[in-house]
């Protein structure tokens, strides 16, 4: 799978170990960076990101500052973006199974490393239910979509 991660200079140093955990489960990864912590606006490397996954030239997204709201809030402006921002395993499971969240959103400095890997992992590994999560799903689409 190809998955595009973004960061702010927050979350510099846990991109490099959310992409070593993709590299090593055999994804290909699009670091669309920053890759130095001087100071960045987490809304242009979360567009930049949610705009690859809407477009289809990633399959998904993943977004790290220092909560993941900024980055969630900005990615789900994209039409066709679902950015979930998860802080546990729970989070990250149910944001794929009922949600069919295609933006992970994660916080460099409220979960540890070791979570961290576990959550990506867990959303990558769960795939969508379907069923009644899917016409909730399609209701956001046409509101998008300005068909509500």
């Amino acid at each position: 799978m190809k998955i595009a991660v973004g960061n702010d200079h927050r979350g510099v140093a846990a991109k490099q170990r959310v992409k070593a955990v993709l590299c090593e489960l055999g994804h290909e990864v699009a670091d669309l960076g920053p890759c130095a912590p001087a100071s960045v606006d987490y809304p242009d490397y979360a567009i930049v990101v949610a705009e690859a996954v809407a477009a289809g030239t990633a399959e998904r997204g993943i977004l790290i500052c220092a909560t993941g709201h900024g980055m969630c809030i900005a990615a789900n402006k994209v039409s066709g973006v679902r950015a979930a921002n998860c802080r546990d395993t729970v989070d990250a499971e149910m944001s794929r199974l009922h949600n069919d969240a295609n933006v992970l959103c994660l916080s460099a400095d409220l979960v540890g490393e070791d979570l961290m890997d576990r959550m990506v992992r867990v959303w990558l590994d769960t795939k969508f239910e379907g069923g009644r999560h899917a016409k909730r799903l399609e209701k956001i689409g046409k509101y998008e979509n300005g068909k509500s």
